[in-house]
């Protein structure tokens, strides 16, 4: 099922994108919610950033380039980072480049959306307690990285982490590849398999560090081939079975 939150002119819904069209919801999509009668063409609509997320996790260079590269021991403590809400953008919305710099990297990437609390689940059980997965570019600006290692402020600039189209909560995280197309063209395209950390290590790592939340959203890293672009450039970052998440990149003269 694909969850869509989109706008018709002034008015904002929740929906469900089936067969080309998006049937309005009414409710909390992680608890009870129900159809409405009212209906559009998804071609008529705006789609927005698929949630407002609680909380957004990122995690380090998690990808390798071929699976001979995958380490033999995992690292201790992985990776993480946070990534503040009001980074988030959706489809079709400028990326604004922040002054001083002249380009900052694209980086696609398997989002990770929970729909349950969680807290120290075990690796079997995590996917109890994911609600979905959405397209996500954790957009980066290293410039702003602190010499000591700190990724915080090169992270979080507003505009720094378009996600969507949807919400798909029917996908198999295991066999899905990870794209991206620079102007059309292909930068990046990995299978999740490539991940140096995988999916049920992550969530269960994190699960007995923090609580998990319903709409807690985790970026499961980007694969090999992330590269610094500049203004006019378009990003299409691509998981065909959720969709694609189309941007542009903008000077910070020029509005979202």
């Amino acid at each position: 099922m694909k969850f869509a939150r989109f706008s018709i002119g002034l008015e904002q819904y929740n929906g469900i994108l089936t067969d080309g069209r998006l049937k309005v919801i009414e409710g909390n999509i992680f608890e009870d919610w129900k159809y409405t009668r009212e209906e559009f063409p998804a071609d008529e609509a705006q789609f927005l950033a698929p949630l407002e997320p609680n909380q957004i996790i990122g995690i380090g260079a998690n990808y390798v380039s071929k699976l001979e590269e995958l380490p033999t021991e995992l690292p201790e403590i992985p990776v993480f980072f946070f990534k503040p809400t009001s980074s988030v953008i959706g489809p079709n919305e400028k990326i604004i480049i922040p002054e001083g710099i002249e380009q900052v990297k694209f980086e696609s990437e398997l989002a990770i959306v929970m729909g349950k609390e969680a807290k120290h689940v075990s690796e079997e059980d995590v996917f109890d307690y994911v609600f979905g997965y959405t397209v996500g570019n954790d957009v980066t600006a290293p410039q702003f990285f602190h010499k000591d290692g700190h990724w915080m402020v090169g992270k979080s600039f507003d505009t720094f982490t378009p996600l969507g189209p949807v919400i798909e909560t029917d996908l198999d995280p295991f066999t899905v590849t990870v794209e991206a197309k620079l102007n059309g063209e292909q930068k990046q395209y990995s299978g999740t398999d490539l991940m140096i950390i995988p999916i049920r290590k992550m969530i269960s790592y994190l699960s007995k560090v923090m609580t998990l939340k319903p709409g807690d959203v985790i970026l499961s890293g980007s694969p090999i081939g992330a590269e610094f672009v500049g203004i006019g450039a378009v990003i299409e970052c691509t998981i065909k079975e959720i969709g694609t998440l189309r941007n542009s990149f903008a000077s910070v003269s020029v509005k979202a």
